[in-house]
């Protein structure tokens, strides 16, 4: 009698609790082990994994993460594309409030990163829609600029915060309006992906 061993992939998850919980939002079950870490430090205790995704991305993770590859590695990076960071990984835009969403906006210049990122996410009941290697990726430009016109509107005296976030929400169908994804997203990362913009 021959006896198959399936072997569990071991995936690492570099995050905080409020983007744990997005990321869950539509999972049951997990049948891979997925490994939750809280600090960039942790993912040397865990080097045998097989996928490893940061949420927290920061530039300053780069060198660890490099030394992850050719391992697939998927980081939220919505600011910064692959020319910039370094071809292997994967980008997926996980801004707060994003990530809850059934499909996320991701890019890769990988095919197998693409397989291996698709089952992954496959596992939270999440599809990953490849977009170009482009900063801002779709949506987060989008809601980026609407924040800064908001902004304007509201210094013009135009109308009030209340009344910006209420006519979006009721406008277009959106979970939030332009003051209220400012807060969830955090300004800094709104005004780091503008004047990224702005240089192109």
């Amino acid at each position: 009698m021959i006896i198959r061993v399936i072997r569990v992939m071991q995936v690492v998850v570099l995050t905080n609790d409020i983007l744990k919980k997005e990321l869950l939002s539509d999972a049951s079950s997990l049948q891979e082990e997925i490994i939750w870490i809280e600090n960039l430090r942790q993912i040397s205790e865990h080097q045998n994994a097989d996928v490893f995704i940061d949420l927290l991305f920061d530039t300053e993770h780069l060198t660890i993460l490099q030394s992850l590859l050719p391992k697939t590695v998927i980081i939220n990076s919505v600011e910064k594309n692959l020319a910039e960071i370094g071809p292997s990984f994967v980008r997926i835009n996980a801004w707060p409030g994003f990530l809850k969403s059934s499909t996320i906006e991701a890019s890769s210049l990988n095919d197998n990163n693409k397989e291996v990122a698709q089952k992954i996410f496959a596992l939270f009941k999440k599809k990953l829609e490849w977009l170009p290697d482009e900063s801002g990726f779709v949506t987060p430009r989008v809601i980026s600029m609407i924040i800064n016109e908001a902004f304007i509107a509201l210094k013009e005296g135009v109308s009030t915060r209340e009344e910006i976030d209420t006519a979006m929400k009721l406008g277009t169908n959106y979970p939030y309006g332009p003051f209220e994804w400012a807060e969830k997203i955090g300004m800094e990362k709104v005004d780091s992906l503008l004047t990224q913009l702005r240089k192109k």
